[in-house]
């Protein structure tokens, strides 16, 4: 089997070696970031909607500067919404703060009924920057 490409971001090598998977992995030219979620240094859910939104979308930007990418760089996204009717709302006035200039990725939302206690989480493939 190949070795893997993987990438950590500064400071969270710990909570991922517990979890027992990879934040992102490299292959082929692109990115793939696993599922990201407002949570704290030691894990915990953010409680607040808004600012686990914001949490999440930190941790994957965490990811991705680990990596030598930006948001621009991301091809596609999924957001995996507990409680869409009542969530939606909220994540939607964030993503602008975060999204960039279109053209945009695409998106697939998915409504869930259990996040390991978040209430959002958001999976995205990045083409990474060709070496200079």
């Amino acid at each position: 089997m190949p070795q893997r490409d993987v990438v950590f971001p500064a400071g969270r090598q710990a909570l991922y070696e517990k979890n027992r998977y990879s934040p992102a992995l490299r292959s082929n030219g692109f990115l793939f970031v696993s599922g990201q979620v407002g949570s704290r240094p030691d894990g915990s859910p953010e409680p607040d909607l808004e600012a686990q939104v914001r949490l999440a979308f930190d941790n994957l930007n965490a990811i991705l500067r680990a990596a030598g990418c930006t948001f621009d760089d991301v091809v596609d996204v999924t957001l995996f919404l507990v409680d869409p009717e009542s969530t939606f709302d909220t994540v939607w006035k964030v993503l602008p703060d975060y999204w960039g200039e279109a053209p945009h990725p695409t998106l697939t939302g998915i409504g869930v009924t259990w996040l390991y206690g978040f209430r959002f989480e958001i999976k995205v493939i990045a083409k990474l920057p060709e070496p200079a």
